[in-house]
């Protein structure tokens, strides 16, 4: 058995083993394959919708005129509020509010209709949980947007009542008009920027837990490591026929997650595949290399698994979709920028929603490049340094 263990090659004989490992331990399979399924399943489930739309507020109209029923109206009218029920008291209105039974409460006060038509300013309320960052900035602008159009359209109506033409009436209520245009996801669809960011945090996650587990199995002792050496025929192809295994499943993973993205989601590619996959390749040797390296600086493997889980875990903030990276102090910035996934999330969005041109793409890539040399690197080093203290190392 030896005989032949020696006449084929070790990095192909260690490859082989490394997946005859993968079907006897059930624990591996679930972290490289079922794990990621899961999750991602999880999160497409959650997010497919791509938009939140008619978040259920309330109304308190202490007018009951026609012009508060012409607000409730345009607010219920926009995509992102729903008036689903009145309340007598502003402490219902609250306590609904706090239960979550609603996302906010408009207001209405008593003449209304009155003070509007005699020149005065009276206040529209709006209350809503600023805790709830995203429900509460998508029912705010429901709100601003109704308002501000029902108030527009009276002033309007006032001034054309006077016999002013409707031109200048309107040119009088705006006499600098402001035209928006959103260069990129106009229409805020949560797939296009959170799920698309999700995806790679979450593998990020896996790759280098999964990596510093499978690597720390053969390190964990001399013997092992050892037997790995023998059976490579030296230690870095051994190295790299164990690792090779989990490139290919997790480079599937990657890629069922953006045949969901792109194909059944209708995430855009506006930019360029061959950079987009380029990334994606650079990013998963990364990951890997930062678990192998973990695997083989700690002991034991529980050790180097808690400190890639600790690593990785909370990556997503650092990678500046909830929290703009410019806005984070320096340690949270330095964090994100020694993290593989926020250069992947880079060029990702550039290929994706961007459409940003090849010359301008490629900073992420070859940063995620650097990542992997310098990676590469660090590990032989560790793992000729480790080959030194083995008794009993043939040549």
């Amino acid at each position: 058995m030896q005989r032949r263990d020696r006449e084929r090659p070790g990095f192909s004989l260690v490859f082989w083993r490394e997946l005859a490992w993968l079907r006897r331990r059930p624990l591996l399979l679930m972290l490289t394959v079922a794990l990621p399924l899961v999750l991602m399943l999880l999160l497409t489930a959650i997010l497919s919708a791509g938009l939140a739309t008619r978040l259920p507020i309330a109304v308190l109209d202490l007018d009951g005129s026609e012009l508060s029923r012409s607000v409730i109206r345009a607010v219920d009218a926009t995509p992102d509020t729903a008036a689903v029920l009145h309340v007598a008291e502003l402490s219902e209105g609250r306590h609904l509010i706090v239960a979550r039974k609603i996302r906010g409460l408009l207001l209405l006060p008593r003449n209304l209709e009155r003070d509007v038509f005699a020149g005065r300013r009276p206040e529209v309320v709006f209350f809503y949980n600023t805790q709830t960052f995203t429900v509460g900035n998508l029912v705010l602008r429901g709100a601003n947007a109704a308002i501000p159009t029902v108030a527009a359209g009276i002033r309007i109506s006032l001034r054309t009542a006077e016999g002013q033409p409707v031109e200048e009436a309107q040119a009088a209520i705006t006499p600098i008009p402001l035209q928006t245009h959103a260069l990129f996801n106009s229409t805020l669809n949560y797939v296009h920027f959170l799920l698309a960011a999700l995806l790679p945090a979450v593998l990020q996650t896996v790759v280098v837990t999964t990596m510093a587990y499978a690597v720390g199995l053969d390190v964990e002792t001399r013997h092992r490591f050892a037997v790995l050496r023998r059976l490579g025929g030296g230690l870095l192809p051994a190295m790299f026929g164990k690792m090779l295994p989990y490139t290919i499943l997790f480079l599937s993973m990657l890629g069922v997650a953006d045949a969901v993205l792109f194909k059944v989601l209708e995430l855009p590619l506006r930019g360029e595949p061959v950079v987009l996959v380029l990334a994606g390749f650079m990013f998963v040797l990364a990951c890997q290399f930062i678990g192998a390296l973990l695997a083989l600086l700690l002991r034991p493997v529980a050790a180097a698994v808690s400190i890639a889980t600790l690593l990785t875990a909370p990556a997503f903030g650092f990678m500046g979709i909830g929290f703009p990276r410019l806005g984070m102090n320096h340690f949270a910035y330095g964090y994100g920028e020694l993290l593989p996934g926020t250069w992947y999330l880079m060029a990702r969005i550039d290929q994706t929603i961007r459409g940003t041109p090849i010359d301008l793409s490629w900073k992420p890539v070859l940063v995620l490049t650097g990542f992997v040399i310098v990676l590469v690197i660090l590990t032989a080093l560790r793992v000729l340094a480790m080959r030194r203290h083995i008794q009993g190392d043939g040549p």
